[in-house]
């Protein structure tokens, strides 16, 4: 028995309709897709499979079949505040972060798990990241991450956590070690940082100080012409209306 939650029940019936409707309302410009070849490839990944050795090169068919362009300017990167992303994103109406393309909703919130030598799904448990660093759920998000920073163009945007125990900018972290390493530098113009403070929450973290300084350091080292602002006022409007 894992720590973790089981696979996610009815997974098949969620994720080929998600991917219908992400192709047929969300986002019609990606064009045509084949969901339930998508969902095989998605499956293979990881059934039959020791659920601690699955790998994110695993889920290389299914980001290849999933894969569409992610518009200029819309990339939306983050860390500690997947709900306010996805309101601010809004399905990618006003930025596309990772959750708002086809692969990224395909997974997002939802758990899943394979057995070895066995083609069933687990739903009694899976394995958390604590217990193994290359299960189904962490493998197929980095990969997810891997691919979005390498196709994310213009001007990028990350919207951090301001009053995140421990700092906005984590390390480890998907954008530290996957997101800000798979960036085409030659693609992008700008990145804008944006640290958010929860609504009456600790201030833990700005722009300029604490890891804050440390990710501005890093992106400007790396060659990025780098802007920061504190609590910028349309998330800021968002989360008041929250």
């Amino acid at each position: 028995k894992w720590k973790g939650e089981g696979t996610t029940q009815n997974l098949e019936n969620i994720v080929i309709g998600r991917c219908y409707d992400y192709i047929r309302v969300v986002n019609p410009a990606v064009g045509e897709k084949n969901c339930s070849q998508i969902w095989e490839a998605f499956k293979n990944a990881f059934i039959n499979k020791d659920p601690c050795s699955v790998l994110p090169e695993d889920y290389e068919l299914f980001i290849n079949l999933s894969l569409h362009t992610i518009p200029p300017n819309k990339s939306l990167f983050w860390e500690n505040n997947q709900l306010l992303v996805n309101s601010f994103a809004d399905r990618g109406r006003r930025y596309m972060s990772l959750g708002d393309t086809l692969f990224g909703f395909f997974g997002d919130f939802l758990n899943w798990c394979g057995q070895a030598d066995s083609p069933g799904l687990d739903y009694e448990s899976c394995p958390t990241t604590m217990e193994c660093e290359n299960n189904a759920v962490e493998s197929f998000w980095r990969m997810a991450s891997i691919t979005y920073a390498q196709h994310s163009s213009g001007v990028i945007h990350v919207l951090l956590n301001g009053s995140a125990d421990g700092g906005a900018y984590p390390q480890p972290g998907f954008f530290a070690d996957y997101e800000i390493p798979n960036l085409q530098k030659g693609k992008i113009s700008q990145i804008v940082i944006w640290v958010v403070d929860d609504i009456e929450g600790p201030d833990i973290d700005s722009c300029g100080t604490h890891s804050v300084k440390i990710l501005e350091t890093r992106l400007k080292t790396l060659g990025y012409d780098v802007t920061c602002t504190d609590n910028n006022k349309s998330v800021m409007f968002l989360l008041c209306l929250d």
